[in-house]
């Protein structure tokens, strides 16, 4: 099979190790060029044997694209989709957001092959050029009907998991990312500071305000994600750092838009209050505006300066 992964971030990363082990030929889409790639995992390290392409390559088209840069960034990957996506390639968009398939369809050439959302429950970080540490997590959640391609992919690495309400699996996903991404990134500290004084209640109230607009847009949410999301960001501990945290420790703009920002945007279109959510989006637009050119000086040349998907 051959398998395509635009982005060298730390998802890139994993998805690729993955890909590799499960033997099939797997060529890595960067756009700074890279030597090679380099995952470490519990304190070991290993070197993929992957290609590396810095530039769109002739052909021939790939069997499955894994496009793990930023949601934010999907424009910057046609040139990429344009010569790699043909009439027989499954394009998997492995990002946060909502509405995956509308948003990356809208840069495929003509006549190519379905998109499919690649929800990812992994925790990793890139430690420096082709360089990433995965820290926890192997799981991936796709619609149904691509489970057989997806697992034939990746299964040696990951967990592939179906699912006939993509909807819902994106709802989750995103609620899990609407506490843990916006405090660590405003705090500039990691998963720990969930557990400072009023956090908890914070986080709470910020997922009851989203889990009404989820509702309104057709998702079938219980109450109790609330305190699944809760406790499932603790479980992966306290030192794990968040994308929208490694975003801003680089200087690079944050997805903020695609996180919070689609909560705010589509609650008012249900009429629905979420002030707790808008206030979040108001303080990380902030931010992005002030911190998108340069790293906060304190954290400037530090090992902590991390990425985790733009090519």
């Amino acid at each position: 099979m051959r398998i395509a992964v635009i982005g060298a971030g730390a998802i890139g990363a994993v998805v690729s190790a993955a890909g590799v082990e499960s033997g099939h030929d797997v060529t890595l889409c960067v756009r700074p060029p890279i030597d090679s790639l380099e995952v470490v995992r519990d304190g070991r390290s290993s070197a993929l044997a992957v290609a590396v392409a810095s530039s769109p390559p002739p052909g021939p088209v790939a069997d499955v694209v894994f496009l793990t840069v930023k949601a934010n960034d999907t424009a910057s990957a046609a040139p990429w989709l344009g010569a790699l996506c043909g009439p027989d390639t499954l394009t998997v968009a492995v990002q946060n957001g909502l509405d995956h398939a509308a948003r990356v369809s809208a840069y495929l050439p003509a006549g190519a092959g379905p998109v499919a959302a690649g929800l990812a429950y992994i925790a990793a970080e890139r430690l420096g050029p082709g360089r990433v540490r995965h820290l926890n997590g192997s799981l991936l959640q796709v619609p149904d009907r691509h489970v057989a391609v997806i697992e034939s992919a990746v299964s040696a690495g990951l967990k592939v998991r179906g699912t006939d309400d993509i909807l819902t699996a994106s709802w989750r996903k995103l609620l899990a990312n609407l506490v843990a991404n916006p405090i660590t990134a405003l705090t500039l500290q990691r998963i720990g500071v969930m557990a400072a004084p009023g956090i908890e209640e914070l986080a709470r109230a910020v997922l009851v305000e989203a889990l009404a607009v989820g509702r309104a847009e057709g998702a079938v949410l219980a109450d109790a994600e609330v305190d699944r999301i809760v406790a499932g960001t603790a479980q992966y501990g306290s030192d794990t750092g968040s994308s929208m945290l490694y975003d801003r420790l680089a200087g690079r703009p944050m997805e903020h838009q695609y996180l919070t920002g689609e909560v705010v945007r589509r609650a008012a279109t249900h009429g629905i209050p979420v002030p707790l959510n808008s206030a979040l989006l108001a303080l990380l637009d902030a931010l992005d505006r002030v911190e998108k050119a340069e790293p906060p000086d304190s954290f400037r040349g530090s090992s902590f300066s991390v990425d985790t998907g733009a090519i």
